[in-house]
C-alpha cells in the first residue's frame, strides 16, 4: 500500500497486493466507503494469482480530506494518477455504485490504452436524477434528503442505511449481519463529511450517457433487481444498451450491496468474465 499525490496536491491512498507481473484488477468503491469494502474481492483475486489494486477516493477512507474536487472528473483523474504511478497495463476495472461511474468517466476521459475490460456493479450510470431528458430518474428531492442527513446526523444515517436498504436488511426474510453494518459505518465515518456531502451531487447528477457511448472495451453490467439504492430499471439495462460491447447480467433479489452479501456469486462471475 502507499499514496499517490495528485496534481492538485491530494494524497490518494491505495492498496497493491499480489504478484507484480500478474494481470491487474483495479477496484473502485462506492459512496461513502473505502477500498476496504472490496476485502472479499481483493482476497479472492489474490488467491487466484491476480494483482489487485484499490484506492480510497479523495475525501474517503485514508485519502486526504480535500476541500475541493469532489466531482467525477477529479475522481477519474485521481484514478489515472494511480494507474500511471504504478504503470499498470491491461487493467480490468471493477466499479461498484459511485465507483461504476468513476470507471466509466475514467475510461472515457483517459482512453483505453491501459484498459482491458470493465465491470459495473449496481452502478449509477447512465444518470440517476430525474430530468426532462431522463423522466424515469429519481426526483432531486431524494438526493437533497441524503445531503440533509449527512448535514444533520451523519453518524446515525451511516448506521441506518446499511442496517436497512443498502444490503436489503429491511426485507422480511433478511438476516442482517451486525459486523457488516458496523464495517460500513466504520468506513463511512473515516471519510470527510464535506466530500460525502458534495459527492452526492457527483453521483446523482452526472450524466454518463456520452461516456458510455465512447467505450469500446468489453463491459459486464451486473445489477440486482431488488436494488433499493440505484434502481435496476434506471441503470443497468440502460447502461448495457449504451455500451458498444456491454453484457447485462441481472441478479434476482440481490440488493445494492451485493458484492458483500453475495460475494461468492459476484466473484465467480467477475472471474469468468475476466477469463473469457
Amino acid at each position: 500500500m502507499g499514496f499517490v499525490t495528485t496534481k492538485d496536491g491530494v494524497e490518494i491512498f491505495y492498496k497493491d497486493w499480489g504478484p507484480r507481473d500478474g494481470e491487474v484488477v483495479f477496484f473502485h468503491h462506492g459512496w461513502p466507503l473505502s477500498s476496504d469494502d472490496w476485502d472479499a474481492q481483493l482476497l479472492f483475486f489474490v488467491q487466484h494469482g491476480y494483482r489487485v489494486v484499490a484506492h480510497d477516493r479523495r475525501g474517503h477512507g485514508r485519502s486526504s480530506q480535500a476541500s475541493a474536487g469532489h466531482d467525477m472528473d477529479h475522481y477519474a483523474d485521481d484514478v489515472a494518477a494511480v494507474v500511471q504511478q504504478l504503470d499498470l497495463q491491461r487493467v480490468f476495472h471493477v466499479g461498484h455504485s459511485t465507483g461504476g461511474g468513476e470507471v466509466v468517466r475514467y475510461i472515457a476521459r483517459h482512453g483505453e490504452q491501459r484498459v482491458f475490460k470493465a465491470a459495473l456493479i449496481a452502478a449509477v450510470p447512465p444518470l440517476m436524477v430525474k430530468t426532462p431528458a431522463n423522466p424515469n430518474g429519481l426526483p432531486k428531492e431524494k438526493f437533497d434528503e441524503l445531503q440533509a442527513q449527512v448535514l444533520t446526523n451523519r453518524a446515525q444515517f451511516y448506521y441506518d442505511l446499511p442496517a436497512g436498504p443498502f444490503y436489503g436488511y429491511n426485507r422480511p426474510h433478511a438476516k442482517p449481519s451486525t459486523g457488516t453494518i458496523w464495517n460500513w459505518w466504520r468506513q463511512g465515518m473515516m471519510g470527510s463529511a464535506l466530500a460525502h456531502y458534495e459527492g452526492i451531487v457527483a453521483f446523482s447528477q452526472t450524466d454518463f450517457t456520452a461516456d458510455l457511448q465512447k467505450i469500446t472495451v468489453p463491459v459486464l453490467v451486473m445489477h440486482g433487481d431488488d436494488d433499493q439504492i440505484v434502481p435496476y430499471e434506471i441503470s443497468g439495462p440502460l447502461s448495457a444498451k449504451l455500451l458498444k460491447s456491454g453484457t447485462l447480467k441481472t441478479y434476482s433479489g440481490f440488493p445494492h450491496g451485493m458484492p458483500t452479501t453475495h460475494a461468492q456469486t459476484i466473484n465467480a462471475d467477475l472471474l469468468a468474465f475476466l477469463r473469457t
